[in-house]
């Protein structure tokens, strides 16, 4: 290891101790707008940039080109925010929201709890965003800021998803709103119906309620000039048999992919100094979800021999992790709790060891 490499993961260690400290949501804003302030100064965003960006490498997926297989998951850059910032940290890419139609508060809080013994955290967020129509004019407005800067896009997923008060039955009304509002600024779409912070959301996993929902996105998408890739995330609790059932319904109405997995609601294997804080309602993330997320994973690639294309989202915090996400079929990888963990430097960490030559 590089004498400059140690110091900066010394140095990250020492201000994460530091932000530890205090409220989880609160330092979560805090950081991200420290790193604004800093990435709005040109040479200091060059120099940021050229720190934390790995050299590739690119991936084909999806007839999209990603600079590298790297990606922030959803939930983090809710609103669509930091996209400038992230970039310059490396990400392949970057998927925002969950976004629904109206803008909503989420739960109340604290909504969002560390577990730093086992490298996880407990969120239920519900959803909270700036709505649908708010999301898309500040897409618009960095998408204008790209083209005029001459910079390569960044390649941004829409997570979509439906508002607290609206019913089941009347879901994909939602879903509809979100797409059509967000369609000329995305590159790709995720239907998030697997989230466990909104009451009943996980009750459109189920065959006939997703099946409406998918393939009204469908006819639209078909109706576009463009046509965007359509993905579904899928929860790690669902039964071998709702897995199939997600499958085979992707397989028939020749949905793009799936990402695999979203947050769970159990707390097996959470260490002792965890007990307290697992009473905490919500769904887990990070290292605990690791095991299962890629059983589902490896479930799914057995089921279509590989012929469904996946994003991998669970405990990814190493290159070694990644490489096992990919080796059991993953074609990008998603992290999210382990940039929280490892730092800033975790997308070159993961690049550097070439692990995805491989992927198409």
């Amino acid at each position: 290891m590089g004498e400059t490499r140690r110091l900066t993961i010394m140095f990250y260690r020492f201000i994460r101790s530091v932000l530890f400290r205090f409220p989880t949501e609160s330092v979560h804003y805090f950081s991200m707008n420290c790193l604004r302030a800093a990435c709005s100064i040109g040479p200091l965003r060059k120099l940021i940039g050229n720190r934390f960006t790995p050299k590739g490498p690119a991936v084909d997926f999806l007839n999209l080109q990603f600079r590298n297989p790297v990606g922030l998951g959803a939930g983090f850059d809710k609103n669509a925010r930091y996209l400038r910032e992230l970039k310059a940290l490396g990400f392949g890419f970057v998927e925002i929201g969950t976004v629904t139609p109206v803008a909503q508060e989420g739960n109340p809080k604290p909504r969002l709890f560390r577990l730093p013994e086992d490298q996880a955290l407990i969120n239920r967020m519900g959803f909270n965003n700036d709505g649908a129509t708010t999301i898309a004019a500040r897409l618009e407005k960095w998408r204008a800021y790209e083209t005029a800067a001459g910079e390569t896009p960044l390649i941004i997923g829409g997570n979509i998803g439906k508002n607290k008060v609206t019913p089941n039955e009347e879901a994909w009304k939602d879903y509809d709103s979100c797409f059509r509002e967000l369609h000329p600024y995305v590159d790709y779409f995720v239907v998030n119906v697997s989230s466990p912070n909104t009451p009943g959301l996980r009750e459109l996993q189920e065959k006939a309620s997703l099946g409406k929902i998918l393939r009204h996105l469908q006819m639209i998408n078909n109706g576009k000039a463009q046509a965007k890739p359509i993905l579904l995330k899928i929860a790690p609790d669902l039964t071998p048999e709702q897995i199939d059932d997600v499958v085979d319904l992707a397989l028939e109405i020749k949905l793009d992919g799936l990402v695999a997995t979203n947050t769970t609601i159990s707390r097996e294997g959470l260490s002792e100094a965890s007990a307290e804080t697992a009473k905490e309602a919500g769904g887990l993330s990070g290292r605990p979800v690791k095991e299962r997320s890629t059983a589902v994973l490896q479930h799914i690639f057995n089921r279509t021999k590989g012929e469904l294309p996946v994003i991998a989202s669970g405990g990814i915090f190493t290159a070694a992790d990644a490489r096992e996400k990919l080796a059991t079929g993953a074609q990008l990888v998603q992290v999210w709790t382990g940039f929280i963990y490892e730092g800033p430097s975790i997308v070159k960490k993961i690049c550097r060891e070439q692990l995805f030559t491989t992927a198409s």
